[in-house]
């Protein structure tokens, strides 16, 4: 697909509910329900589990980087982490070694907590994507990237 081809405005009718910004935020908020819903059968919220998962996959990240990538404040991000910490799924150094970072590690706890309920957060995602043509899933993904990136700046 050519990318310089110009599109139709997103305003191009008055109904804001036909809006792609609108119509993005309205999945994602149902994504976010169902993550809600499943995740509390699991006693975890949606900033805990996406917490949990960034740490099985890069053990030692610091609060504000985890904060930047599950989209919650530094402080939000703290309580999220010293809420992990007091279940015992994370681990952090009582004090930092240099500057003030404590990066963060899953514990046995933590690791068992994630792999109980990723199957049931991945589920979710599947609902999500079977509700799509099986090729415009990569698509997606790449235009929701583009996306991203272009409005990052």
């Amino acid at each position: 697909m050519d990318e310089t081809v110009p599109t139709e405005p997103s305003r191009a009718t008055d109904d804001v509910t036909q809006h792609v910004g609108y119509l993005l935020k309205r999945a994602q908020a149902a994504l976010r329900g169902a993550m809600d819903k499943v995740l509390r059968e699991h006693g975890l919220t949606v900033p805990q589990y996406s917490t949990l998962e960034l740490l099985a996959r890069y053990p030692g990240m610091s609060n504000a980087d985890l904060a930047r990538a599950t989209f919650v404040t530094r402080q939000s991000g703290n309580v999220v982490l010293r809420g992990l910490q007091d279940a015992g799924l994370i681990a952090r150094p009582a004090t930092a070694d240099h500057g003030r970072a404590r990066p963060a590690r899953l514990t046995d706890e933590g690791h068992r907590r994630l792999a109980e309920v990723q199957a049931a957060v991945y589920a979710v995602e599947q609902r999500m994507i079977d509700a799509i043509p099986p090729r415009r899933a990569t698509e997606l993904a790449a235009d929701l990237a583009r996306i991203a990136t272009v409005l990052e700046g």
